[in-house]
C-alpha cells in the first residue's frame, strides 16, 4: 500500500469512527470480531468433539488442559489488550507513528516471553497436569495434549497480539480472516490426525498447534504488504518506559482477569475430580458450549472497545456514551435470543460430546448451561463495562471488574456451594454446576452497574473537545 493510499485509509477509518451513526459503526466493527470470537471458540469445540469420540476420559483430559491454554492466553492477551487500548487512543489523537512503535515492541517482547514460558512448562509437564486436576485415568492423554500446546505457545501469543493490533486500528475484517483460516485448518486436521493417523488426543493438540502457525502467517500478511494502518517492522522495535507503562497499565488487568479464569478452572477441575470423571467432563463440555454462545456477545463488547477508545482519544465524549448504550442494547437483544435457544436445547447439545451416553454427564452439563443462560445478559453488561474502562485507559475500574468474576465471586462459590447444597437436600455437584452463574450475577449487581453509573456521571455533559475528566490523556 502506498503512503498516499495508507493516509487515505487512515482518514476514512477515522471518519467512520468519529462521524458515522453508532448503530452502523458498532456492527461494522463488531461483526468481524464476533466471527473471530466464534471461530476462536470453535478451536476448543472442534478438539473436544473429535476427542469425545475416544471416551469420557479423553474428554476430561482436554478439559483439564483448557486451564493451561487459558493461562497461555492470559499472558498473550495481557500484551495484546494492553497495546490495543493504548494504540486506539494514540490513533484517535493522530499519533500513528508512535502507535506503530508500540505495536512492534509489544509483539517482540510478548513472543519472546511466551517462548521462554512454554519451554519452562514443558520441563515440568507431569506435575503441571497433576496441579490442573487431572484424574488418574486421563493423565496420559492430558500429558500428550499439553506437549503440543506448550510447544506452540509463541505462535499463540503472536496470533493474539497481531489480531488485537488489527482490531485496535479498526481493521477487524483482516483480523477475522487470520482467525478463520486457522480454525478451518484445525477442523480439517483434527479427524485426520486423530482417526486416520491414530494419534488420538495428541493429534487434536498437534492440529491446534499447526493451526496457530497458519494464523500467524495469514495475520502477518497485512503488515508485510503494508495493507494495515500500523507499521510492524524491526526498525519500530523501540522499548520506551512510558509506552511500556501505558501498555502494562491496561495489560495487567487483562492478564489478571484471564489468569484468574485459569485459576478458577483449576479449582473447579479439582473439586469436580472429587465427584468423578463424568462430572469433570460434563462441567468442561458445558463451559465450552456456553463459551461458544457467549463469544457472540463478547464480539460486540470487543467491537465496542476500539470505537470507544478512538472517540475518547479524539475527545468525542458524547460518542463514547452513545457507543456504550448502543452496544448494551444490541447485546440485550442478542443475549435474549441466544440464551433462550441454548437453554431449551442444553441436553441435546451436551449429547454431541457424550459418545458413551453417560447420564451423569447429561445432567450436570445441562444444569450448568441453563444456569449460565439465565445470567447471560448481566454477564454481557459486565464485559461491556469492563471494556469501557479498558478502552478509556482507566486501570482501577478495569482491574476491579477483571478480578470480580473469578477472585471475589467464582472461587468462593466453587468452594462453598458444593458444601452447602447437600444441607439443602441437593447433590453437591449441583452446587458446583451453578457456581459460575452465581458469580456472574453477583459481578453484575455488586460491581458492573455501580461502575457504569460512576463513569457516566464523571463524564457528565462534558462538551466535545474539552479536557478529559481524569486529566491529560496520552
Amino acid at each position: 500500500m502506498s503512503e498516499e493510499k495508507q493516509a487515505q485509509a487512515r482518514e476514512m477509518r477515522r471518519k467512520m469512527m468519529l462521524e458515522e451513526p453508532m448503530i452502523r459503526v458498532i456492527p461494522k466493527v463488531a461483526v468481524p470480531m464476533i466471527i473471530s470470537s466464534v471461530i476462536d471458540s470453535l478451536y476448543n469445540l472442534a478438539d473436544t468433539f473429535f476427542v469425545s469420540q475416544l471416551g469420557t476420559s479423553a474428554t476430561a483430559a482436554v478439559a483439564v488442559n483448557d486451564s493451561l491454554m487459558m493461562f497461555l492466553r492470559a499472558i498473550s492477551m495481557g500484551f495484546a489488550l494492553g497495546a490495543a487500548s493504548y494504540i486506539s487512543r494514540l490513533m484517535g489523537a493522530g499519533k500513528d507513528e508512535r502507535a506503530s512503535r508500540v505495536g512492534t515492541t509489544t509483539l517482540g517482547i510478548g513472543v519472546g516471553f511466551s517462548l521462554l514460558f512454554g519451554l519452562f512448562c514443558l520441563s515440568l509437564r507431569s506435575p503441571i497436569v497433576d496441579l490442573l486436576g487431572v484424574t488418574a485415568d486421563a493423565k496420559n492423554y492430558s500429558m500428550d495434549y499439553a506437549f503440543w500446546i506448550l510447544l506452540a505457545a509463541p505462535f499463540t501469543t503472536a496470533e493474539l497480539i497481531m489480531n488485537q493490533l488489527l482490531r485496535s486500528e479498526g481493521s477487524t475484517t483482516l483480523a477475522m480472516i487470520g482467525t478463520v483460516s486457522g480454525c478451518v485448518f484445525n477442523v480439517f486436521l483434527d479427524p485426520l490426525f486423530i482417526n486416520v493417523f491414530g494419534w488420538e488426543v495428541a493429534g487434536a493438540a498437534g492440529a491446534t498447534a499447526l493451526s496457530k502457525v497458519l494464523s500467524v502467517i495469514v495475520l502477518a500478511y497485512p503488515y508485510v504488504c503494508r495493507k494495515a494502518m500500523l507499521e510492524i517492522r524491526p526498525a519500530n522495535f523501540r522499548p520506551d518506559p512510558e509506552d511500556i507503562s501505558e501498555v502494562a497499565k491496561m495489560g495487567i488487568p487483562a492478564f489478571l482477569r484471564m489468569s484468574l479464569m485459569s485459576v478458577g478452572g483449576i479449582i473447579t477441575n479439582n473439586v469436580a475430580k472429587g465427584f468423578g470423571t463424568a462430572i469433570l467432563a460434563g462441567i468442561s463440555v458445558a463451559n465450552k458450549l456456553y463459551r461458544f454462545v457467549a463469544s457472540i456477545i463478547m464480539g460486540f463488547s470487543q467491537g465496542f472497545g476500539p470505537v470507544a477508545g478512538f472517540c475518547w482519544g479524539a475527545r468525542k465524549y458524547r460518542r463514547v456514551k452513545e457507543a456504550y448504550n448502543t452496544t448494551v442494547m444490541i447485546g440485550i437483544i442478542a443475549g435474549a435470543v441466544l440464551g433462550g435457544a441454548m437453554f431449551l436445547s442444553a441436553r441435546t447439545l451436551v449429547g454431541f460430546f457424550n459418545s458413551e451416553a453417560n447420564e451423569t454427564m447429561y445432567v450436570i452439563g445441562s444444569l450448568k448451561i441453563r444456569a449460565l443462560c439465565l445470567v447471560l445478559i448481566p454477564h454481557e453488561i459486565v464485559m461491556i463495562t469492563s471494556n469501557l474502562y479498558q478502552s478509556l485507559g482507566r486501570p482501577v475500574g478495569n482491574l476491579v471488574l477483571s478480578l470480580s468474576r473469578q477472585l471475589l465471586f467464582l472461587i468462593p462459590m466453587v468452594l462453598i456451594l458444593p458444601v452447602v447444597f447437600p444441607h439443602l437436600g441437593l447433590p453437591g455437584e449441583y452446587g458446583l454446576a451453578v457456581a459460575q452463574a452465581a458469580s456472574d450475577g453477583l459481578s453484575f449487581l455488586v460491581l458492573a452497574l455501580p461502575l457504569a453509573v460512576y463513569m457516566f456521571r464523571k463524564i457528565g455533559d462534558r462538551p466535545d473537545g474539552a479536557e478529559p475528566p481524569f486529566g491529560k490523556e496520552a
